[in-house]
């Protein structure tokens, strides 16, 4: 009679114990789905939907915003090196007067992609009663689209303008509409190292024509960094020679160990660093902004991990007594936390599967996605007046995706340590007693 009421209270465990799957999967997956339709089986369906719900917007929320920074970051980082160089080379005299010799050198490693000399120096621009510092920076036109795509980004004018002893000059367009410049008009630069006079030290000036206004799109070098042409620049700073050389690269992302090995190969008394060493503090704070929004949202995943610690509570509670049935069927206590282990699993694993594939979908159509949501609300997220970069931007990365998806699967499988546990823990006389 026992054993008849035992199988009338639950055939399909008895069925499910001996058949060719193993056992703790099929229960578990049954479990997952909450077969017996009560109203409290119900309400545990819906908690589970919710935790893998939970799971999926996190997984999805953080893999979008990750994108979107390494998009932010790149879009500002190839800016930014549309002006500066991969890697370059000083001398620690200060001048480089033999630097075709060095270059000649520098482009013989197969990295390397070509080399310009520059004079690198810091002065004040002065028109009617405005005045403002700039970066000057002296070059060769002819050998300038070797290193940099400075060429490529002139709005009005043109580099080859820059010619020696005319004392030209083309300067960045937020400096151009501060100052209220065109082509044509004429700027005054002071270099800060004085000539001694018979009156005492007076600072040099010297009057150039703007030839030139180009835009990198970032505004620290439309703002406040200028070109001259290299031999003006030598005269205006007092230089016997340039101030370095500067080197392209086929992978910027090699740069630190190209820049090793040509400081290795090198001859000289020579100071060689790369892009990444020039903006350190920059890439530091980005660097620690996206760690710090990688711990943030992966909390979003933590707290669907703890409403699945809850599910698996209440599906322990609720299954007692399928559990009890199990344990006298001749099922080990290992068995019991398996099938728990497996629906918290498989909610964590749905859910996770759910939130990449929604992740990668919206980070890969970003750019279709939200100009639509602008249409339809009326508003521009970045208007193009205020900010330089007026779409989002979106950089996918793979690894970032696997480690974000198994920090989802970890935390899902933490959380079913404890149910699964507590209902290892079940005593079948006890469960039994009032059913």
């Amino acid at each position: 009679m026992a054993n008849s009421g035992l199988e009338k209270k639950s055939p399909e465990l008895s069925l499910a114990l001996f058949s060719n799957p193993p056992f703790e999967w099929t229960i578990g997956l049954r479990y997952t789905r909450a077969g017996r339709r009560s109203a409290r089986n119900s309400f545990i369906s819906f908690i589970s939907l919710i935790s893998m719900a939970g799971i999926a917007l996190g997984v999805a929320a953080l893999i979008v915003v990750l994108s979107v920074m390494n998009g932010f970051q790149k879009e500002v980082r190839d800016r930014m090196l549309s002006v500066l160089s991969h890697v370059e080379i000083f001398d620690s005299s200060g001048n480089l007067p033999d630097w075709a010799m060095l270059a000649s050198e520098a482009v013989k490693h197969p990295e390397v992609r070509g080399a310009a000399p520059f004079v690198d120096g810091q002065a004040m621009v002065v028109r009617d009663d405005v005045v403002r510092g700039v970066m000057v920076r002296g070059i060769l036109p002819d050998q300038e689209p070797k290193v940099s795509a400075v060429a490529s980004q002139m709005l009005r004018g043109n580099l080859s303008e820059l010619r020696a002893g005319e004392f030209n000059i083309v300067i960045g367009s937020a400096l151009a509409r501060g100052f209220g410049l065109r082509v044509g008009d004429k700027l005054t630069l002071i270099a800060p190292q004085g000539q001694l006079t018979p009156a005492g030290v007076l600072p040099r000036l010297k009057q150039f024509n703007v030839v030139g206004i180009f835009e990198a799109g970032h505004y620290e070098f439309d703002s406040a960094l200028v070109f001259i042409q290299l031999e003006d620049a030598q005269r205006l700073f007092r230089l016997s020679g340039p101030s370095g050389l500067r080197l392209k690269i086929a992978d910027m992302q090699r740069a630190p160990e190209v820049a090793a090995e040509l400081g290795a190969s090198l001859k000289g008394d020579l100071v060689v660093r790369d892009w990444s060493q020039q903006n350190r503090s920059w890439f530091a704070a980005v660097q620690t902004e996206k760690r710090m929004m990688f711990i943030i949202l992966t909390l979003i995943i933590a707290v669907a991990a703890f409403n699945l610690v809850s599910t698996l509570v209440m599906t322990v509670t609720e299954k007692q007594a399928d559990i009890a049935i199990l344990r006298t069927l001749g099922a080990s206590p290992t068995s019991i936390m398996k099938i728990f282990i497996i629906q918290g699993a498989l909610v964590g694993l749905i859910g996770t599967a759910i939130g990449v594939s929604l992740g990668v979908l919206v980070a890969v159509n970003i750019d279709v996605i939200v100009p639509f949501i602008e249409s339809v609300l009326g508003f521009q997220f970045l208007p193009r007046d205020i900010y330089l970069i007026s779409a989002l931007p979106s950089d996918l990365r793979w690894p970032d995706v696997g480690r974000i998806a198994g920090i989802a699967l970890l935390l899902a499988f933490l959380a079913t340590l404890y149910p699964s546990w507590r209902a290892a823990r079940v005593r079948p006389a006890e469960a039994l007693r009032y059913e």
